[in-house]
């Protein structure tokens, strides 16, 4: 609490003249104002005189001058005061101080003058008289008599909505009407909400655009950036993914074929009723059998005979996944339109977590041991002998 005190007797802490710019200046408690601050403080508003809508850190007041000198009397009082017949404009509205740091400010801070408000709820009561005859003059010059004055007054009370009291001038006519065209202001949650919701956004493209100069980095082939799983695939074993990019279309779709029935294998789904023909399909290079891959799930899902098994992950964090679930999206994989891309995608990152039988059971391995990248291409060596002597190649 601050050391001053005030009583009715002397009520008066404020009262000079003051410069105005763009019919505007402010009584401040805190930081940071909102981006738009006229309409966010008149926002939901009966009154467009006292812009109080953003709770706690500004009063928005408006004046008739649009540049030039004028007088503010701002007052403390222990409870409302008779409102005198020479104020043509009365308003009034709510205003609970955040911070015990309280100033009347002018246009862009260029003066300011500590109010003793303590951080309570108040009403406020904006009194104003010559806004037509100054609006009408514009700017006022040095020298040049005063056209209006305004009277701001305090005195503690609950919160309670805005309202106009009096109003005569066409002035104060029209910036009432615009108030009530404004929506309220964001709340403190939606302020606190969209904020975080900005932080993410601005976190998610800083992710993307690492991932994209990543993805340039290691695989400077559009196509194969397009596919799901070759950055990682490229970080675990480039000779691969190089291997396979330099592959004609046919060998590329083979290679994914072989990487699906492994999949399948590995995961003991080879021989059910519902796969059989899917592999079939492959082979032939037909379309599958089902309409989309949430049918093939709810298959997997039902069959009592599928065997229930589980292994980690590639990146070692999570232990026990569904061998069988990592498998069957390598069947989708593999009849993708791009060959290159049902290739590459076939392998990873489906059939890195379904297990393997040459040695290494995740790609990481083939950090340590090129068997895993061997397995692969000795299919694509074969597929390439049995072209030639067909004719094909």
């Amino acid at each position: 609490m601050a050391d001053w005190a005030y009583t009715a007797s002397v009520a008066i802490v404020f009262d000079q003249e003051i410069h105005v710019d763009y019919r505007q200046f402010y009584v401040e408690s805190g930081s940071g104002w909102a981006a738009d601050p006229l309409n966010e403080s008149l926002g939901g508003q009966a009154n467009g005189l006292c812009g109080a809508a953003v709770p706690g850190q500004l009063l928005f007041l408006i004046t008739g001058l649009h540049t030039g000198r004028t007088r503010v009397t701002v007052e403390v009082l222990d409870a409302p005061a008779p409102i005198g017949d020479e104020w043509e404009d009365v308003v009034e509205a709510s205003f609970r101080p955040v911070t015990a740091k309280v100033a009347l400010v002018q246009w862009a801070g260029e003066a300011s003058w500590p109010l003793p408000l303590a951080p309570i709820d108040y009403r406020v009561r904006y009194s104003a008289t010559g806004m037509d005859r100054a609006r009408r003059r514009d700017t006022l010059l040095a020298g040049e008599p005063l056209l209006d004055r305004y009277l701001l007054q305090l005195w503690p009370a609950p919160l309670a909505p805005d309202a106009v009291i009096r109003e005569t001038s066409r002035c104060a006519a029209y910036w009432n009407a615009h108030a009530r065209t404004l929506p309220s202001p964001p709340t403190p949650q939606e302020r606190a909400e969209a904020k975080q919701r900005e932080q993410a956004a601005r976190e998610q493209a800083r992710q993307e655009a690492a991932r994209a100069f990543e993805a340039r980095r290691w695989l400077p082939d559009e196509r194969v950036r397009r596919t799901n799983g070759a950055l990682e695939l490229a970080r675990l074993d480039r000779e691969l993914v190089d291997g396979i990019t330099d592959l004609d279309p046919a060998t590329q779709r083979a290679v994914a074929v072989w990487a699906a029935r492994r999949a399948c294998a590995a995961a003991g789904l080879t021989d059910l009723d519902w796969v059989k023909p899917v592999l079939a399909a492959l082979e032939r290079g037909e379309s599958l059998p089902f309409a989309d891959l949430g049918e093939a799930f709810r298959l997997l899902d039902a069959d009592p005979h599928v065997r229930r098994t589980t292994v980690a992950s590639y990146d070692g964090r999570h232990d026990h996944i569904s061998q069988q679930h990592m498998a069957v999206p390598a069947l989708w994989s593999a009849a993708a339109d791009d060959p290159l891309g049902a290739g590459l995608e076939s392998l990873f990152p489906r059939w890195s977590r379904s297990g393997s039988t040459t040695g290494a059971s995740c790609p990481r391995c083939a950090r340590r041991s090129p068997s895993w990248r061997n397995a692969i291409l000795a299919v694509a060596s074969v597929v390439l002998s049995e072209e030639r002597r067909a004719g094909t190649c």
